[in-house]
């Protein structure tokens, strides 16, 4: 499963992790931020899009090796937990935006036209 998140973060047209970086969500810190356009006016949806997938790939994998390091007696129960619940939440966002994806499509489908 993570080779086709991986190949679908491989379409964004600019492959700059690092921009995904800047667009970190602050607002549950209570502070505000400027809007993607103000920042980085190169953004494009796809560019985002991907930087989500690799941004999930990234969590799960992080979390896969956490939980080895558990087995193997060297990460501590907290790490393991964090890096598992990390993965839990990135996977949960994916689904729903897919989810959202798939809904936006079938109402296009069913316009008349």
């Amino acid at each position: 499963m993570i080779d086709a998140v991986q190949k679908v973060a491989s379409l964004s047209a600019t492959r700059d992790i690092g921009a995904a970086s800047s667009l970190t969500s602050s607002s549950a810190l209570g502070m505000t931020q400027k809007p993607a356009e103000a920042t980085n006016p190169g953004m494009s949806f796809a560019s985002v899009l991907g930087n989500m997938a690799t941004d999930a790939m990234h969590n799960i994998k992080q979390a896969e090796v956490k939980s080895f390091e558990g087995i193997q007696g060297t990460a501590n129960t907290r790490e393991v937990v964090d890096a598992v619940m990390q993965a839990e939440q990135s996977l949960q966002t994916a689904i729903a935006f897919r989810d959202k994806v798939v809904n936006a499509y079938l109402e296009i489908s069913k316009m008349q036209i």
